[in-house]
């Protein structure tokens, strides 16, 4: 059953005449005739009751009119949304965001999308450790991610967008809650909620405490930065966190800057070669909300 014979009967269902149907269809009535008896053999019944005057519609002409319609006009949709993604201006992306980039980046790129992307269907997969996110890409399970370096892959694009700052979270009631800032010597001893081995954060973490001269004191491993700070608010110990996590504004927990003010690199990763122009508008839209777009 082809969809141009579904339009013909359509055409002839609707107006109820040939004549009709075929000068609506820019057609000759003959070969409309001809398509429509063919269209009746395929499917094995009689849609049309043909007299002189009129054409009527048997009960599986009836039927089939009312199933006709939607299959054409869900045909038209799809030639519109194929349309619409080679022009590359619709389709679906998957996007990972690790840790803190969720509380502050993720809904600034979400709400300007919408605006300016409304074909682009974007799936989310937040609070993702970098490795983890790492693997996504290579995978094909994510097209774009917001990664925290260091990344041990050279196999993909990777831009850096922003540097933000690292400070420590501490309990409200923590003996260096009133601190100016903290020294990393001041750690020293003291129990810390981290990330895991192996994580961004947390290699950042062990490598200025070794610098320091200590190892860290690790009490409690957690992987999202949320259950990180809860746990801090609650007295689990100090954490090293982005200071955008205190966007999460949990009650019983303060930030303090650290001496040397360390930074760590908010990234854009994906696979070298994916130059699809819905993804070059979702890039353009990351590098905006970041502030780092080229205005020049």
């Amino acid at each position: 059953m082809e969809l141009r014979q579904l339009s013909y009967f359509v055409a002839v269902a609707e107006e109820r005449h040939f004549g009709r149907a075929a000068e609506r269809l820019s057609m000759a009535q003959p070969p409309l005739s001809q398509q429509i008896k063919a269209l009746e053999k395929r499917l094995g019944v009689t849609l049309l009751r043909r007299t002189t005057r009129r054409v009527d519609l048997t009960p599986a002409g009836e039927f089939l009119l009312d199933r006709a319609r939607v299959l054409l006009s869900e045909a038209e949709s799809l030639r519109r949304d194929l349309r619409r993604i080679d022009d590359g201006v619709q389709g679906v992306l998957r996007m990972g965001v690790t840790g803190t980039a969720a509380y502050e980046m993720l809904p600034a790129v979400l709400r300007t999308a919408g605006q300016d992307l409304p074909g682009l269907e974007l799936e989310v997969q937040g609070e993702s450790l970098t490795p983890e996110v790492v693997a996504d890409l290579l995978d094909h399970r994510l097209d774009l991610a917001l990664l925290r370096f260091p990344v041990a892959s050279t196999e993909l694009e990777l831009e850096v967008v922003r540097s933000d700052p690292l400070v420590v979270a501490l309990p409200e009631h923590h003996e260096f809650a009133a601190a100016d800032e903290i020294r990393w010597d001041m750690l020293r001893g003291r129990p810390m909620v981290s990330y895991p081995a192996g994580s961004a954060l947390a290699s950042i973490t062990a490598e200025l405490c070794r610098a320091a001269g200590f190892q860290p004191t690790v009490a409690q491993v957690v992987r999202e930065t949320s259950t990180i700070v809860a746990i801090v608010a609650g007295g689990g110990g100090a954490a090293v966190v982005p200071a955008q996590a205190s966007a999460l504004g949990l009650p019983g927990v303060v930030y303090r800057p650290v001496a040397g003010a360390p930074t760590v690199d908010l990234a854009m990763a994906w696979r070298p070669g994916d130059e699809r122009p819905l993804m070059g508008a979702l890039r353009d839209i990351v590098r905006r909300c970041a502030g780092t777009a080229d205005t020049t």
